[in-house]
């Protein structure tokens, strides 16, 4: 396939950054997107140019480092696909494409198409610890969890903190993110004793962070790679009110 594509250029955070156009001829449709952006960079190396940054690790949708908007959409027009796990084959002959970093003021943009998500970080941190006692493994069946409550709890924990949600999000929130977080541990006995200052302390830093509140416009979820469901904001919701009226800190613990 031969493409354009229009890639966004910015030297660092104070540069004012642009769209520049690259043709790329003999793309094979069987390449991932990152792939192909590889074959882009090896040709502007060797014409002395400066390579396009972008993140990545893993390259198997599981690190959630790479994180591109995609012809507007987060990770690209496949559905419960990264961007590194999407392939060439879903663009077409001749096809202009446009690439551009996460847009979000909680993320800035480092150089072209990579943006600072230590935002996250943060709000992880503020989660705090979870109380577990110390002494010899307990045994396997020796705390039940509901069935339902494991389900629910193993599907947040599939958030690989990319950073879609925030991305897709016309507010720049990064509710969903908060929200897997916390329902991990919400939902299963071993988080319970810092479950309400938690929610506190994790909603506080999202907000210092600089993103913007949720209001419901139900992007998020459709952007997210792993298909995190709505309604884990509506958990955190229901927690976060329970937490006020318990009068709960913002200290884990306390």
């Amino acid at each position: 396939m031969n493409l354009t594509l229009r890639i966004w250029r910015q030297k660092g955070p104070e540069d004012k950054g642009r769209m520049v156009t690259y043709p790329v001829d003999d793309v094979s449709p069987d390449m991932s997107f990152l792939e192909m952006l590889d074959v882009l960079n090896e040709r502007l190396i060797l014409a002395g140019e400066d390579p396009v940054a972008f993140d990545h690790d893993c390259r198997e949708g599981i690190c959630g480092m790479c994180g591109l908007m995609i012809n507007g959409d987060a990770h690209g027009p496949q559905r419960g696909t990264t961007a590194c796990q999407l392939h060439m084959r879903q663009f077409k002959d001749g096809e202009t494409i446009d690439i551009e970093p996460w847009r979000a003021s909680a993320f800035p943009v480092v150089k072209d198409l990579v943006v600072n998500r230590s935002a996250f970080d943060k709000i992880i941190a503020a989660g705090g610890y979870v109380t577990v006692p110390t002494g010899s493994a307990p045994e396997a069946h020796s705390t039940p969890v509901a069935k339902a409550n494991a389900d629910a709890a193993f599907e947040a924990a599939a958030c690989i903190g990319c950073g879609a949600c925030v991305a897709a999000c016309p507010n720049g929130s990064g509710m969903l993110f908060t929200a897997a977080k916390l329902t991990q541990l919400s939902l299963l006995p071993q988080g319970q004793p810092e479950r309400y200052t938690r929610v506190i302390g994790m909603v506080d830093a999202h907000d210092e962070a600089g993103f913007g509140g949720c209001t419901n416009a139900g992007e998020c979820t459709p952007a997210c790679p792993k298909g995190i469901p709505l309604n884990t904001i509506g958990r955190l919701n229901r927690d976060y009110l329970a937490a006020t009226a318990k009068g709960a800190g913002n200290t884990p613990g306390s």
